[in-house]
């Protein structure tokens, strides 16, 4: 078994800005501990400190038993836009421990180095590392490997080990890396949004295995399900002026809410407690400065109370209250014919068969299924005005969707204005453009706005101080926060979101629900996040069977209905 430490650590950015100050936390043996913060506080920063891929500035990492590092973009592995995608085989040792990463890299070394050059130098440099690869336990870990792509990607490792990873879905990939670690020897794991591309049952997989599992885990999440399953302790990372500090709420997610307004309450109180102590210590040492300076008597007691103030002063307060998120989302909408969806006899080609289906004005729709059986083709039928959109139906933004190959109809209702989320954040009018400059310029849906009244509706969702920032520069969260504005903006009747939780964080996501519920008019959201769920009335499933069908409760797997824990 092992254990992690983190003591007293602090990281500024390259451009100098604080990042974390003075962080300490410690995941015991077996414990499962959540890492959960606003986008941007750190999070990943201290998963790659830990992992040693950077060094604090201040402080200590320290550690018992392997370490097994799953990063949040397991996909590229460090290689840039210009290299070969990597192969299931680089996946797979990019998680091994470091003695078979380095013999595996010798190896490959070797065999291209006998391809190009098979001299007797280079077969005895091939023969050694071989021997190596085996010293190593490369071929017993080439037997694990075999059971994980087996349980991932139903072949077996020699069928698959030199196919790129680009063949492979997001969620497939992440699944096969979960095999590889939870399987593997370390004693230790990090895992940078492990859940992330996962359908509802493969996270259901995820949070029986950490449940099971003995080893210690450090995880970051955006999933408020997972969370409540799998956390047996919560630390926080709450933003600072001087850098992100980070306390630990000692028992699960269920309850961290109800605490951090404890612990912040608590603050508050101690300190304006040490503000009126500091305020009567000032007083007192006025006055008798005042009095010693026409009564030499009294120099001693104002040379005491001025050294009273001083150790109280270098004492200093007590911890600051967090900078509390503000993320306040208007969405506004507005009112359109009754029936907002009508679809006839809609089938998605080569994906679902014909069903029918009528959506009313108001209605919460979450569009349930697994992966690749057509949720988001729909969606973007929808966002595109349907089958024969009329001028009132094009969607509002400047993304145009890609045409939908399909048989039937849908048609949407009068004044019901499409405006879409898109997973993939894929908005080529947007790169390049700061956020200040999309906003003042407007388009043909949403006016311009000046700098100043620009900046104030930044900050509503928290992207003030991004302002000048590029939209392709942000980060997956902020530019799924600055989607959600531009919806806001532009007058939608018709809300169509695909994934619109999957990089929010925890306060972004409970801004968004607010949101919706105040939001006068019609959503129809493609999702595998159980939490979001709880917000809809409707549920449109689409089955492994190619079959739509409607339900009553949330449906994630073969026609099993999954209800709240």
């Amino acid at each position: 078994m092992g254990h992690l430490e983190v003591n007293g650590v602090s990281y500024a950015l390259p451009d100098g800005r604080p990042l974390l100050a003075d962080v300490s936390l410690r995941v015991g043996e077996g414990a499962k501990v959540a890492l959960v913060g606003p986008n941007g506080t750190g999070k990943t920063t201290l998963l790659r400190l830990i992992a040693g891929d950077l060094s604090p500035q201040d402080g200590s990492v320290g550690r018992t038993g392997g370490l097994g590092v799953m990063r949040q973009f397991i996909g590229t592995m460090g290689r840039d836009a210009t290299d070969e995608p990597p192969t299931v085989r680089d996946l797979l040792v990019s998680v091994a421990p470091p003695a078979i990463r380095q013999a595996a890299e010798a190896l490959d070394r070797a065999e291209d180095k006998i391809m190009t050059v098979d001299d007797e130098p280079a077969q005895l440099a091939y023969a050694q590392a071989l021997t190596d690869w085996a010293d190593a336990g490369g071929y017993e870990y080439e037997t694990l490997w075999d059971v994980c792509t087996v349980n991932a990607l139903a072949m077996a490792y020699d069928k698959v080990q030199w196919r790129t990873t680009d063949t492979l879905s997001g969620g497939e990939q992440k699944r096969l890396a979960l095999e590889a670690l939870l399987r593997g020897p370390d004693e230790v794991l990090l895992l940078d949004e492990p859940d992330n591309y996962l359908d509802v049952p493969a996270k259901q997989w995820l949070e029986a295995q950490l449940q099971e599992s003995p080893k210690t885990v450090l995880f970051v999440s955006h999933d408020r399900e997972l969370l409540s399953n799998v956390a047996t302790r919560v630390a926080t990372l709450e933003p600072g002026a001087a850098g992100a500090t980070l306390w630990v709420h000692p028992g699960s997610f269920a309850t961290w809410h109800e605490a951090r307004v404890q612990r912040n309450d608590k603050l508050e109180e101690l300190r304006r407690r040490w503000d009126e102590e500091h305020a009567k210590l000032r007083e007192l040492m006025l006055r008798y400065k005042q009095k010693a300076s026409y009564n030499a008597d009294m120099a001693s007691q104002y040379h005491a109370a001025q050294t009273r103030l001083q150790r109280f002063e270098d004492a200093g307060p007590p911890e600051a209250v967090a900078i509390p998120q503000q993320v306040t989302m208007r969405l506004h909408g507005g009112v359109t014919a009754k029936r907002a969806v009508v679809c006839q006899g809609l089938e998605l080609t080569g994906l679902m068969q014909p069903f029918d289906l009528e959506v009313w004005f108001g209605e919460r729709v979450a569009v349930l299924g697994s992966n690749g059986s057509g949720k988001s083709h729909f969606l973007r039928l929808l966002a595109a005005g349907g089958s024969d959109p009329d001028v009132e139906h094009r969607p509002v933004g400047d993304v145009v969707p890609a045409p939908v190959a399909h048989t039937g109809s849908a048609k949407l209702g009068s004044r019901v204005r499409p405006g879409w989320f898109a997973q993939t954040h894929d908005h080529p009018a947007l790169v390049g453009r700061t956020l200040l400059e999309i906003l003042h310029r407007g388009d043909e849906h949403r006016r311009g706005r000046p700098r100043d009244e620009a900046a104030r509706v930044l900050d509503r969702y928290e992207l003030a101080r991004s302002g000048e920032q590029t939209f392709d520069s942000l980060s997956g969260g902020q530019q799924a926060r600055f989607q959600i504005l531009l919806l806001e903006l532009s007058g939608a009747t018709l809300l169509l979101l695909d994934e619109p939780t999957d990089n929010l964080d925890l306060h972004s996501a409970e801004a968004l629900e607010i949101g919706l519920e105040a939001f006068e008019g019609t959503v129809l959201a493609v999702t595998h996040d159980r939490w979001f769920t709880r917000g809809f009335d409707r549920f449109l499933v689409f089955g492994a069977d190619g079959q739509v069908r409607e339900s009553t409760e949330p449906v994630w797997d073969e026609g099993r209905v999954v209800r709240d824990r």
